[in-house]
């Protein structure tokens, strides 16, 4: 069965790169009906917080990636990767180091100095136990001198490094801690994990991780690393970028869908296709759909997609989404007036909408309750002779059939006989009716707001008397 895992440090949000990271393993255990495991490394005890590991739960719930099992701990485990040392050390694939912090250091400077390369060479590697102090160690590696270490990776091909550019790396600290490349082996193990989904940055890592795979006689996940997302001036991503965090983009009101869709195209394809569902991206998605070169951040792209994705939501489905917005910017929550108003100004509001900001402000003129508060221009086309033009307009309304059709003929009926182009008599009907000079069809709004509310807002801006 595949399995795959996302395993952040919990040092701060949950950052864009890393919800596509968990994004494409989430697929990959979904399309082959495998797990997604979720892992928090949480062994840099002064900068990992309860709070950094309760924002990636957050946004990894609000991106609907939902995790099997219970999340697993990494400090909660490091007994396990103790154990896994103490093995290493008895089959002789790993060794005890007495050098001291300030003898590494020392031997570092020298080799600065004199234009040496600082990989550290440990003199106690061949040393017998008879000539170990009684004194602090660290647990290395015995990793090979000689030859190449190598991997197939999914997106990269196959990797090969020279085995003496790597050191005998540090397994346990001397004080008996673990250090990060064990503990991930030792949990990627017993976790069962098949597919390691990561970014390149890790690629390096890859290599002196097989040497511990190897040291155990365990089998070698299938890695898959992939480019990392850059800015659209192709540089690293920074926050002279724009919003890095997953929740900045939720509560700019990007739908959940349209985040999935845009980071899912963020370095992988199926064919020229752009806007799809979550559904057919777990169809589609397969490792050899991963590209090599960096994907770039395009808001632009990412707006589009937004739009489509709310016009192809269901109402109901977009209302809660709407409403779990609002819960989250901490916003005011919509009364059942307003909430039954909206569902109903959902079909006109939506189609145009990029954003649920966007689709709110659309929606407006239902959200809104009188006395409206109106923008500059809508106040502005309220003048004298617009004012008039509503007094006369509202009897005409009060006994109207209030149907689209009716309502269309009786409107343009009433400019025509006034020689007025239906244009001149909207604009004094979109300030009335929503308070502002961009709004949906005067009809749509009618409509939904219903004769007796429509009346009194007409009412209300011609200055006749408010209920």
């Amino acid at each position: 069965m595949v399995v795959t895992r996302f395993a952040p440090s919990p040092t701060g949000y949950l950052h864009i790169g890393g919800a596509r990271t968990a994004l494409f393993n989430w697929l990959f255990a979904r399309a082959n009906g495998g797990q997604f495991l979720l892992r928090i490394e949480d062994t840099d005890r002064a900068r990992s917080t309860e709070a950094a590991s309760e924002a990636i739960f957050e946004g990894l719930r609000w991106l609907g990636l939902d995790w099997d099992d219970d999340a697993v701990s990494q400090w909660a485990r490091r007994d396990r990767h103790a154990e896994v040392a103490r093995q290493m050390l008895e089959r002789g694939a790993a060794y005890k180091c007495f050098a001291t912090q300030d003898e590494i250091e020392a031997f570092r400077e020298e080799a600065r100095a004199e234009g040496r390369s600082t990989l550290y060479r440990s003199p106690w590697r061949d040393a017998g136990p008879e000539s170990h102090p009684d004194a602090p160690y660290s647990v290395r590696l015995r990793a090979p001198r000689e030859g190449t270490i190598s991997i197939d990776d999914q997106v990269q091909g196959n990797v090969t490094w020279q085995a003496d550019t790597l050191d005998d790396m540090i397994l346990l600290r001397s004080d008996g801690s673990p250090t990060y490349m064990l503990a991930v082996v030792v949990d990627d193990v017993d976790m069962g994990v098949t597919h390691v989904i990561r970014g390149d940055d890790h690629l390096n890592n890859a290599a002196r991780q097989r040497l511990i795979y190897d040291a155990m006689g365990w089998d070698l996940p299938v890695y898959a690393h992939i480019p990392l997302i850059h800015g659209a001036d192709g540089k690293k991503l920074s926050k002279r970028h724009g919003a890095l965090g997953v929740t900045e983009y939720r509560d700019m009101g990007y739908p959940a869908s349209a985040m999935r869709n845009y980071l899912a195209r963020l370095g992988w394809s199926h064919g020229d296709d752009e806007f799809f569902t979550t559904e057919q991206a777990i169809e589609w998605f397969s490792l050899d759909g991963i590209g090599k070169s960096p994907a770039r951040l395009d808001f632009k792209k990412l707006e589009n997609l937004s739009g489509q994705h709310i016009a192809a939501t269901e109402n109901a489905a977009l209302l809660r989404e709407i409403e779990e917005f609002l819960a989250a910017t901490g916003a005011p929550s919509l009364d059942e007036p307003r909430r039954d108003g909206l569902f109903r100004a959902l079909d006109f509001v939506k189609s145009r909408a990029k954003t649920i900001p966007d689709l709110l402000e659309k929606a407006h003129f239902i959200l809104t309750r009188r006395p409206l508060d109106r923008d500059e221009k809508s106040a502005a086309a309220l003048d004298d002779v617009s004012r008039s033009i509503l007094a006369e307009l509202t009897p005409h309304l009060q006994n109207a059939n209030w149907t689209r059709e009716a309502l269309e003929a009786d409107l343009n009926a009433f400019a025509e006989a006034r020689d007025l182009k239906f244009g001149k008599l909207a604009q004094p009907l979109r300030a009335a009716l929503a308070g502002r000079s961009a709004t949906p069809s005067v009809f749509d709004m009618m409509l939904v707001l219903g004769r007796d509310e429509t009346v009194a807002r007409l009412d209300e801006a011609a200055g006749g008397a408010v209920d």
